[in-house]
């Protein structure tokens, strides 16, 4: 069993067991039917796919560190009053996933109170692992990553669109309005996951997001933080980890960001 001190050494080892079940999601993809789809919400889906992907996480991280909880998307897994969590979205992007439209991964964080001890997220169809521990770096299959110097009228911006569209559409609209025109440009990608990991690896310069869940984005906020970048919620404060909003980027713009949030 891996030493719970050795960040560095857990990390790799927890990118094995994200590249594990990307692989089985690869697998998957290539014999996936639309009927294996069910609805949770409003156009918010999940398959057998996420469930089999969760279930293997789940009982790899519990041989990893045994002493720690859960906290699942698909809810195969819970905690009780374990100090350290392990925060799992076991195949964030779902809807990409079953249009076949990438981009869509494997994100696993490991929680301790409210600090994020490592970031895991491995995206299947590039086959790209992003990973980061606690005061160690970030890196992307063993390259270290930096975030950009981009200002903001040149920056790339993810803005995303979360299920909640009736409690989201006031803050979207005034975010596209503000910013369409005045910025580099903007996109969606559909995978919170990989929008913060592609900010730590400069292809992104900002990225912002509400009502999503912790499994969304735990492991890629602490890669953007490893990686020089800035990450907090819509009122800016630091302390994001128990909300459902994000605001990441480069650093160099996330008061231009907010600024566009609040205004």
């Amino acid at each position: 069993m891996v030493k719970v001190n050795d960040l560095r050494e857990c990390t790799l080892a927890v990118c094995e067991i994200a590249k594990r079940a990307g692989e089985y999601i690869r697998q998957e993809r290539t014999k996936f039917k639309l009927e294996s789809v069910e609805r949770k919400h409003a156009h918010d889906y999940v398959s057998y796919v996420d469930k089999g992907s969760e279930q293997l996480i789940v009982s790899a991280l519990r041989e990893l560190l045994p002493q720690a909880g859960f906290i699942t998307e698909e809810g195969l897994a819970g905690h009780d009053a374990e100090q350290m969590l392990w925060v799992v979205d076991p195949l964030d992007g779902t809807t990409n996933f079953i249009h076949q439209y990438a981009p869509y991964a494997v994100s696993i964080a490991l929680l301790q109170g409210k600090e994020i001890l490592i970031g895991v997220v491995y995206e299947i169809t590039a086959d790209e692992c992003y990973y980061a521990w606690q005061g160690g770096g970030a890196y992307m299959d063993g390259t270290q990553l930096h975030v950009s110097g981009q200002q903001i009228q040149d920056a790339l911006l993810c803005l995303q669109l979360p299920y909640n569209s009736d409690a989201y559409k006031p803050t979207i609209k005034r975010l596209i309005d503000h910013l369409y025109g005045n910025v580099g440009s903007i996109r969606m990608c559909g995978s919170a996951a990989m929008a913060l990991c592609y900010v730590a690896a400069g292809r992104l310069d900002g990225y912002a997001e509400q009502h999503i869940g912790q499994w969304d984005f735990m492991a890629g906020a602490l890669i953007v933080k490893e990686a020089g970048g800035t990450v907090t919620n819509y009122d800016g404060s630091p302390d994001f980890t128990q909300g459902n909003c994000v605001v990441a980027t480069n650093g160099v713009i996330q008061q231009d960001l907010l600024s566009a949030i609040n205004s």
